[in-house]
């Protein structure tokens, strides 16, 4: 059952912060993504790349899919003829593959690139030696890459309860995306999303510079896998 209260109270404080909202629908059924369309969402994040593709054929041409899970590259070919943006870049290789899929199907994908700022060997995506060598890749061949765009930046916090320890993660992604802002992406008007905070820590993500937050427990209850 959708949670229409917490619905309406998030998208009032991201309607004051300028910022979008991502339902994460993972494990959740067609019928729930569309009670939540029904009130007016039209973006929603995916995990995995099988159930993304059987319910992006069951629900509404109209809704803004993302990617947010770990993707490999043999999987891209699945989701590039709809997904609208990849929040999961975490190589070179990676924004390549997505490039050669979105030719082939004559259309631009929007990407992030995933940052990893914390401890915790579960989460995945870039360190800063991984992002120094992915600009530098990038900056020698963006030229051939003409069917992706590099939008932002995306990460996720400590899984703590020490505020300051999540703030502080929170803070060093806003300023590695301010970094690249200045540094490799000056002058190109399209990276301009900050991809952080969820249903536990959404609140000092806004705070802290965040222009999109992928929150799914506030908003359908705690998933239950299949």
């Amino acid at each position: 059952m959708i949670n229409t209260n917490a619905f309406s109270q998030i998208t009032q404080t991201l309607q004051a912060k300028n910022a979008r909202l991502v339902a994460v629908s993972k494990f959740k059924t067609a019928e729930d993504i569309q009670a939540l369309y029904d009130l007016g969402q039209r973006d929603f994040g995916e995990n995995y790349v099988q159930e993304l593709v059987a319910k992006q054929a069951e629900l509404p041409g109209d809704i803004r899919w993302h990617f947010i899970g770990h993707l490999q590259r043999n999987k891209v070919k699945y989701i590039a003829p709809f997904v609208q943006l990849i929040q999961s870049v975490d190589s070179f290789k990676l924004l390549v593959e997505i490039n050669r899929e979105a030719v082939k199907h004559n259309r631009n994908i929007d990407c992030l690139l995933q940052i990893h700022v914390t401890d915790e060997s579960n989460k995945t995506g870039m360190n800063d030696k991984d992002l120094l060598e992915f600009y530098s890749y990038y900056e020698a061949q963006k030229g051939h890459l003409k069917n992706v765009t590099i939008r932002g930046i995306m990460g996720m916090a400590t899984f703590t309860q020490d505020q300051n320890q999540v703030r502080k993660d929170f803070r060093q992604l806003k300023t590695i995306f301010d970094a690249a802002r200045k540094s490799y992406f000056l002058f190109d008007d399209n990276f301009d999303t900050l991809s952080m905070g969820m249903s536990g820590d959404y609140e000092p993500a806004l705070e802290e510079g965040s222009t999109m937050v992928r929150i799914g427990s506030l908003l359908f209850g705690n998933r239950s896998p299949k």
